[in-house]
């Protein structure tokens, strides 16, 4: 078992699988499209959660009522994992993905009184990504630096907090999903 620390410096156990896994990752990843299959091809076996269902307000709103993007983003990331001790308390296989820190998680899972999940960081190199973001998700707009500057923290934050990384850059959506499902298993 492994260690990793919460962005309050808490530490926490990351075990290899589990019932709660967690993808995460800059957009253009694949997180969504493999939680997506997932729940296709399985929903009679996994729960898929979708941290962007929340509504993702403006910046201008994220900073008058949480003092800004991060502090939004830790709120409902801490909001989320307490909604998910449910179903992962009770037995439940679950899968939840989105752009969230790894250290944010930690404390939601705390906040929610303590449970184990697995954090997946899925990245892909940046020409992956901005041809999925251009040409696959006609989403030009997202291709910026600040996305590669954000998938780099990921990445780096993942690194340190030895979060496994799921590269996708040139895996197929089954080799993918084949991997997360391992991983609720």
């Amino acid at each position: 078992m492994e260690i990793g620390r919460s962005s309050l410096g808490r530490p926490f156990r990351i075990r290899r699988a589990m019932p709660l896994v967690i993808l995460i990752g800059a957009s253009g990843s694949g997180k969504t499209t493999i939680a997506r299959a997932i729940q296709d091809r399985h929903a009679e076996s996994v729960d898929v959660f979708y941290f962007d269902r929340v509504g993702v307000p403006s910046v201008e709103q994220m900073i008058a009522e949480y003092g800004s993007a991060e502090g939004w983003q830790r709120a409902m990331t801490i909001a989320w994992m307490i909604k998910l001790a449910q179903p992962v308390k009770s037995g439940g296989r679950v899968l939840f993905e989105g752009q969230t820190r790894v250290s944010f998680l930690a404390d939601g899972a705390s906040a929610a009184g303590g449970f184990s999940y697995l954090p997946v960081l899925v990245d892909c190199d940046d020409e992956t990504r901005s041809k999925r973001l251009t040409v696959d998700r006609e989403q030009a707009e997202l291709a910026t630096e600040d996305m590669m500057n954000w998938a780099r923290y990921l990445r780096c934050e993942a690194r340190r907090s030895r979060c496994e990384i799921l590269d996708t850059s040139s895996l197929s959506l089954d080799e993918s999903i084949s991997y997360v499902m391992a991983k609720l298993r």
